[in-house]
């Protein structure tokens, strides 16, 4: 909770409905060993220097790109645009892909935390639009499901996804995923 208020913010109201859906859900993630001594998700503390409302730069021919999945697999997106976004004062960009099926976007992403803090294949964000711009907010970053269950297929951040810097913001390791 926040100490200003007694209502949680929007961020600490997402944590704990996610927190709940591993805890008690049957479609958790979680395999059944690590369901019974779960205490909820690792994250940072909330920063807001790592949210950004982002001018996407759209790539003049869409193509199809194939990503890798964490099973061998792979899986096929649109390449859709470019964005640019400051870090620490250094100009970072990253690729958006959508989903060909439901036209939804994606950002999977590989920092300088991968592997230490954060799961090694990467993290995803979501992405809303508003006014044209996407909303980039690191704080909601998130590990994909294969980070807790080998049993989930997950696409692998592509090379042009990997970022330099550390992203401490969003999810990060405990002791509730499995690498």
């Amino acid at each position: 909770m926040s100490e200003s208020a007694s209502e949680p913010t929007e961020l600490e109201a997402y944590r704990a409905a996610k927190d709940a859906f591993f805890r008690d859900e049957p479609d958790s993630p979680l395999l059944p060993s690590a369901r019974r001594t779960f205490a909820g998700l690792a994250y940072y503390p909330e920063d807001p220097n790592l949210a950004f409302t982002v001018i996407p730069e759209p790539y003049d021919e869409i193509e199809v790109i194939e990503m890798g999945t964490s099973d061998g697999d792979v899986r096929e997106y649109e390449r859709w645009a470019r964005f640019r976004f400051p870090v620490a004062g250094v100009e970072q960009s990253l690729t958006v892909f959508r989903d060909r099926d439901t036209g939804g976007l994606f950002l999977p992403f590989v920092d300088a935390g991968a592997g230490v803090e954060a799961y090694g294949a990467g993290r995803y964000v979501e992405l809303p639009i508003e006014d044209g711009r996407l909303i980039l907010d690191f704080n909601y970053a998130y590990h994909p499901f294969c980070a807790y269950n080998p049993g989930y297929s997950c696409p692998i951040p592509p090379a042009e996804n990997r970022l330099s810097v550390h992203i401490s913001a969003g999810q990060r390791l405990g002791a509730d995923a499995t690498h």
